[in-house]
């Protein structure tokens, strides 16, 4: 364990999941400078009659029943009055912000900065982001009050709810949060799974810590009590168009039932494999679903079980290329969407990069769950948190090289991720694996996820809290 680890000094969410059904984001203005800053010194202050206290990554006997947290825009560490040596000490694509790195992000079109909504139209205005975390409505609607009832510092610019409709199920219909980095200095029961992937160093999110680039320390922010164990987050707000995904696959199923290669993809017979009951049309839908992601819909690795679900597998011990250990590994779609994202440790272009785009991905569904028997025009997704110590190296290298470029292998390279990529109709193509190796090449494939809105936050340390409440210029 590295000595200087101290989880108490870390914000909670970002090592270890909450795991709560239910959250709300509260998104703030600073109004009121002194009073912002009393604020912020009472949130760590261990007083618990006042506002809401910060939960940290101080390992709990049980578990809260609310927890509550904060992130920080640039704009918010400007409007609180930090010095402009500090601010400038903090890394280029901080303090541009999200909106300025919108064309690397993949957000054009219809995802473009200029067509998010309210706040986030007026990016500058958002200084803060409060996150409840809670198992309850009303117990967000206590920490709401708690937090902004009696302080006139801030200003709520609006806020964005989210719940657990379904287990880990999100809009698209597969089970989520399988796998996440593993910290050796962390010991609970995501640790325990036997994930091949090596332990990530506590520098992939936290800064003062070793990287996975031998000898790179990721800058720390000036003063050290205000950038030490901090991190970023680049918060998103992804609209999914969970119709327009099952319109999708009905289309690809029709066309792959009178492909010549077709019953390469899915032998006549092996319908019911794929799921009981199920007509060869609607299990082709799922076989696509299941390449276009990298897993089945029930959350198996096409990595371990290519051409089936299987409940009883294990979800997170796989590889790519390992074929002793994993036979099967190369099944897996070269573009799919869990292969582009963590390449795990597959050969690709950027070798190096394998294991250094790692992200903490803590994120819940908004909306009501689509039911395609009466499908409706209301408007669900993902509230997105993809945390690490290098806005720059981490999310947006991959969210540019590998989602919606595919530098990672130049049988993908010119193609964008299925599920999440900038994709068009008159570009987007997708290539599903055959057991020979051969490809069919899907095409028309259009966009599924849309950019609603979006701010790159920091996740200040309990001591950097401390620091900004006890400011006074």
């Amino acid at each position: 364990m590295n000595p200087a680890f101290a989880p108490a000094d870390i914000q909670g969410n970002i090592l270890r999941g909450y795991h709560k059904t239910r959250v709300r984001h509260l998104i703030l203005e600073v109004t009121d400078r002194a009073e912002a800053r009393r604020w912020l010194a009472a949130s760590v202050s261990g007083r618990t009659n006042t506002v809401p206290q910060i939960t940290t990554e101080k390992p709990w006997e049980t578990k809260p029943d609310t927890t509550f947290n904060i992130g920080v825009t640039f704009e918010g560490l400007l409007a609180l009055g930090v010095a402009q040596s500090s601010l400038d000490s903090f890394p280029t694509e901080y303090k541009e912000g999200m909106t300025a790195r919108a064309t690397k992000l993949g957000d054009v079109g219809d995802s473009a900065p200029n067509n998010w909504r309210a706040p986030f139209d007026k990016p500058q205005r958002i200084h803060l982001i409060a996150t409840v975390f809670a198992d309850e409505a009303a117990q967000l609607d206590r920490l709401k009050q708690q937090a902004l009832g009696g302080t006139r510092g801030f200003n709520l610019l609006g806020q964005r709810d989210g719940w657990c409709f379904n287990g880990d199920i999100v809009h698209f219909g597969y089970t989520d949060n399988i796998s996440q980095p593993k910290f050796a200095e962390i010991h609970d029961a995501d640790s325990l799974s036997d994930d091949p992937q090596p332990f990530a160093p506590l520098g992939t999110v936290l800064l003062g810590y070793d990287t996975n680039f031998e000898g790179l320390v990721w800058h720390i922010p000036e003063p050290f009590a205000l950038g030490h164990n901090g991190t970023f987050n680049a918060f998103r707000i992804l609209e999914q168009d969970v119709k327009g995904f099952e319109d999708y696959l009905d289309q690809a199923a029709d066309e792959l039932m009178t492909h010549p290669n077709g019953n390469e993809l899915l032998p006549f017979g092996a319908e019911t494999t794929i799921g009981a009951g199920l007509s060869r049309r609607a299990a082709l839908r799922e076989v696509v679903a299941a390449h276009m992601c990298g897993r089945w819909r029930d959350g198996t690795p096409m990595a371990l079980s290519p051409d089936r679900p299987d409940p009883w597998i294990n979800r997170t011990n796989f590889d790519y290329d390992d074929p002793v250990r994993f036979p099967n590994g190369r099944r897996c779609p070269f573009g799919s969407h869990v292969r582009r994202t963590n390449p795990r440790g597959a050969k690709i272009v950027q070798r190096v990069a394998n294991f250094s785009r790692r992200l903490i991905r803590r994120g819940m569904p908004y909306g009501p769950a689509f039911d395609p028997a009466h499908p409706d025009k209301e408007e669900r997704g993902l509230l997105g948190n993809f945390i690490g110590a290098s806005l720059g190296a981490q999310f947006e290298a991959m969210s540019c090289d590998w989602v919606n470029v595919g530098l990672q292998d130049p049988r993908v390279t010119g193609s964008n991720d299925p599920l999440i990529g900038a994709n068009t109709l008159e570009t987007g193509w997708f290539d599903l694996l055959l057991k020979s190796g051969a490809t069919i090449r899907l095409r028309k494939l259009p966009r599924f996820v849309t950019t609603r809105g979006g701010v790159y936050t920091f996740l200040p340390s309990i001591a950097a809290i401390r620091y900004l409440g006890a400011l006074v210029n």
